[in-house]
């Protein structure tokens, strides 16, 4: 292999490892087909397109905050709760509208949390039965998609 060729094997996997940061699973932020996950970002109320226990994905025509570290509240529909933190953009797919955001930090207890508000959309959005147990193995489990 030419060194050209390596070099453009190398590009190739290193845009395929950005492309999708997070290695755990992922869900669908929604309930019943609708938003059920919100963020608020510099005071603009946005639903979540996913989110996992280390990120969210929204619908945006530009990363938030152009790609610099920002302040969110994640609230879920009609639950009084919320999760705090900081998140940084990571991935934006123009063709998409699409911004994937890793959390950086989050409040005092908030991971736990989020972990609970997974868990619990995995059994409410679950087609058979599924004990808690279940939920959280797949929760903490890696990436299906």
């Amino acid at each position: 292999m030419s060194p050209q060729d390596a070099q453009r094997a190398a590009s190739v996997t290193s845009a395929a490892d950005s492309a999708e940061r997070r290695r755990i699973q992922r869900f669908l932020a929604l309930r019943r087909g609708e938003p059920w996950f919100w963020v608020v970002i510099d005071g603009e109320r946005i639903p979540l397109r996913d989110i996992s226990v280390d990120g969210f994905a929204i619908t945006a025509e530009a990363p938030p905050a152009a790609g610099a570290p920002f302040d969110f509240v994640l609230h879920r529909e009609g639950v009084p709760d919320q999760i705090r933190g900081r998140a940084q953009s990571v991935n934006f797919i123009a063709a998409s509208a699409q911004a994937g955001c890793r959390f950086l930090n989050l409040e005092a207890g908030d991971a736990e949390r989020l972990r609970d508000w997974l868990i619990a959309l995995v059994i409410m959005n679950a087609s058979v039965r599924i004990s808690e147990k279940d939920a959280a193995a797949i929760v903490a489990g890696p990436s299906l998609i």
